[in-house]
């Protein structure tokens, strides 16, 4: 796509021609819109190539390559169809439309490299990046202000759940929503798994809006049910995928390696420029978008010569897959095992603190409001005949099942191959011993 020119006008406009994007999930994505066109236009929009949708999933699935850009437009173009739907609708403002494809555009412009491991080392938070981008001095934001000067904010409330507006918040976010419909089957397509297909066709033609949200027509249940259990086998079989997780251990290691040497003084032989600002906690919008995957891999093969053996070692293993190999374990071993088991590594001469490391993964794939409670969800419900509402699970036998019920994943990495060399043998045999269980 080419990048245009932003023209300083004011408002929205139809652009003269629509324009199409080949998609491999929806077949083509729709844009009339000089607002969305221009919003795909800006650099920070343009970045999202540059930022993988699963992370270090590709070290599993080899088909994972695509970005944050794909999903941001195929969530774009699930949200144009719903309001397709809900045109004739009489809980529907027209003057909405443009908040919701803006919002479903932008939801995952604030993504860093490698998402969630990047967020957990740094402490940082994609939503806050992602208001930041939308209300600071950004392209993004001058294309948003010619719809206003509080439109960039109204966009900022949608993600953040604080809008008045609840109808348009649960469209972009709730437990069925324009963004979840993309990512299960975008991810499912990329990765060559069946789990996450389910029919969006028919979802999409039964949804509802309401006041305050997007309800589902009873006909429609049983696809409902179906999308559930899609995405409860894709969190399973592919987001917690244990050699996923083990490249994350990995990703996570090297940048708590390199920020720890940052803070002792050490001297890199390749100093991490784009990672100063992370190091020292004091990132700004234009450091934060600087930092990309193809920037981060670059420090990877440079830190791959670097004379520290930890920070040297994690880099290799993560640019040419030697991924660390694990073990399932339940809280008495940790209870009983840990503490002698961190020291039997040290004796060794490998430091626990990079080369043994605890894993939880959970989900919870449906729940049912709970006030009061953290992360409170608003339940899908569905339309009945009679027109009153009732919550999915005491209708659905399926979902019922499932409803409340968080698995949890325990899983401990270790460098197996390092236990499997020469020296130290009676030392090892132990430590595999106990990782035998």
């Amino acid at each position: 796509m080419e990048r245009l020119a932003l023209p300083m006008v004011r408002g929205n406009a139809l652009l003269k021609e629509e324009k199409v994007f080949k998609d491999p999930v929806h077949r083509y994505i729709h844009v009339r819109d000089q607002l969305i066109w221009d919003l795909v236009g800006t650099k920070e929009f343009q970045r999202l190539r540059r930022v993988r949708q699963l992370g270090t999933t590709f070290l599993t699935f080899h088909g994972a390559e695509h970005t944050r850009f794909n999903h941001s437009l195929g969530v774009y173009e699930i949200m144009r169809r719903m309001i397709e739907v809900f045109n004739d609708h009489p809980h529907w403002n027209e003057d909405d439309r443009l908040l919701c494809l803006a919002t479903a555009l932008l939801h995952d412009i604030g993504h860093g490299p490698f998402s969630h491991s990047f967020e957990k080392v740094f402490e940082t938070d994609h939503e806050s990046w992602t208001r930041a981008i939308i209300t600071g001095k950004t392209e993004v934001n001058a294309v948003l202000r010619r719809m206003g000067d509080e439109f960039p904010r109204e966009v900022a409330d949608v993600i953040e759940k604080t809008h008045p507006n609840k109808l348009v918040v649960s469209m972009i976010s709730s437990q069925i929503d324009a963004d979840r419909m993309d990512y299960l089957q975008r991810d499912a397509f990329y990765t060559g798994v069946s789990y996450g297909h389910f029919d969006m066709e028919r979802i999409l033609r039964v949804m509802r809006p309401t006041e305050d949200q997007v309800v589902i027509k009873s006909t429609g249940m049983h696809a409902v049910e179906d999308y559930i259990m899609s995405r409860y086998q894709m969190y399973w079989q592919v987001y917690f995928h244990p050699v996923t997780r083990s490249a994350e251990v990995i990703l996570n290691k090297i940048l708590r390696r390199a920020k720890a040497l940052y803070e002792e003084g050490y001297a890199f032989e390749q100093a991490p420029h784009h990672f100063i600002p992370f190091f020292e906690g004091e990132v700004t919008i234009s450091d934060y978008l600087k930092l990309d995957e193809s920037i981060v891999f670059y420090y990877f093969q440079m830190w791959e010569e670097e004379k520290d053996g930890i920070l040297a070692d994690l880099c290799s293993r993560f640019l040419h897959r030697r991924l660390l190999q694990y073990v399932e374990f339940d809280q008495n071993f940790i209870m009983n095992e840990w503490a002698g088991l961190q020291e039997r590594f040290k004796a060794i001469g490998i430091d626990p603190n990079y080369y043994l490391v605890v894993d939880f993964s959970s989900d919870l794939p449906y729940d049912f409001y709970r006030p009061g409670e953290e992360e409170e969800r608003m339940p899908i419900h569905l339309l009945m005949n009679d027109q009153k509402l009732r919550e999915l699970s005491r209708e659905s036998d399926v979902v019922e099942a499932i409803s409340g019920k968080k698995r949890t994943d325990h899983k401990l990495y270790y460098p197996s191959d390092i236990l499997k060399t020469p020296g130290q043998e009676e030392e090892k045999r132990k430590i595999m011993e106990i990782l035998s269980g």
